[in-house]
């Protein structure tokens, strides 16, 4: 049985969203951050070397990160689903770069402005540029396009959900004066599977779509 073991307020919300998309059946186990440490509990922490979530257990398999259980997810319970563009898509390129760009770019980006804000330390003007460069990015495609990975919702757009949504929770990031990002933060929230997973992910937290 395809486990997800989900980290409260972490990206691992991303695999519950893609199993509601997919109608992959799973079963779910919650953990709560250490109360002093923010970070993930013992128990979650000995699943996997890296200590982080996301992780799946599937049989005696044991896997992290996004991508990688992602692409497992799909390749092993939902090949040729059409949430993953196939090479004779007009969108094929599209989707692979903003799939790719929600862990290279925008959360590297994210966690660089973490580690500067704990040591009490200003973000160097070039780490800043790259931070403003990406969420230009974001507004300016979605402009061109009604999702991520070009005219209908892709994998790209799971990978790039926590990012946008959940992750601002806890930020001063504003999305005031990104209209486009703003509609579009509004269709996700209005998908079925989206508000399944949410609700079953984080219990009590409403989404954060604005």
């Amino acid at each position: 049985m395809l486990t997800i073991h989900h980290l409260r307020i972490s990206q691992s919300e991303r695999i519950v969203w893609l199993c509601e998309e997919l109608g992959v059946e799973y079963d779910l186990k919650l953990y709560n951050r250490d109360s002093e440490t923010r970070l993930a509990p013992p128990e979650l922490k000995a699943l996997h070397p890296m200590e982080i979530a996301p992780v799946i257990t599937d049989g005696d398999l044991v896997l992290g990160e996004s991508g990688a259980i992602m692409d497992y997810i799909v390749g092993k319970y939902a090949p040729g689903t059409d949430l993953v563009p196939g090479a004779d898509n007009p969108d094929f390129a599209r989707h692979l770069y903003w799939y790719h760009f929600a862990n290279a770019t925008l959360m590297t980006n994210g966690m660089m402005s973490i580690a500067v804000n704990a040591v009490g330390a200003q973000m160097p003007p070039p780490l800043a540029k790259r931070i403003t460069n990406a969420w230009a990015h974001i507004e300016k495609a979605l402009g061109e396009a009604k999702y991520f990975g070009g005219a209908n919702f892709t994998s790209a757009d799971i990978m790039l959900g926590f990012s946008l949504t959940t992750a601002r929770a806890f930020s001063d990031m504003s999305i005031e004066g990104m209209p486009n990002l703003q509609a579009y933060l509004q269709r996700i929230g209005a998908r079925p599977a989206y508000q399944a997973a949410m609700a079953k992910a984080e219990p009590g937290f409403p989404p954060k779509l604005d």
